[in-house]
């Protein structure tokens, strides 16, 4: 998954206030530039960003799209766990039966 990575993550915080330039992004990393390359083309693979060329510079910027569909699968997903913890807490909640043990 694209934002399992926290260099990946912080990427998109960063984003969530602007577009950025590739270079503005790697200068707030302690990595190479060819590695914060390589998790900016994974965020692009996953839909996450977009990248417009203008000249020199790759400017990033936040997909809509892409941060749509993920929030709709994290609601998703927790709907599937709100369900099961639900049926958890119900079986939890049951009386506990004597199975006749002495």
């Amino acid at each position: 998954m694209a934002l399992a990575d926290p260099t990946r993550r912080r990427i998109i915080e960063m984003l969530g206030e602007g577009a950025l330039a590739a270079g503005e992004i790697t200068a707030r990393f302690e990595v190479s530039a060819p590695a914060i390359s390589q998790h900016l083309k994974v965020l692009k693979a996953a839909g996450l960003v977009t990248v417009e060329v203008s000249g020199q510079r790759r400017i990033y910027r936040l997909d809509p799209e892409g941060l749509e569909a993920f929030e709709a699968w994290v609601r998703q997903v927790r709907g599937f766990w709100n369900a099961s913890l639900g049926r958890l807490e119900q079986e939890l909640a049951k009386p506990e039966k004597d199975e006749g043990v002495a």
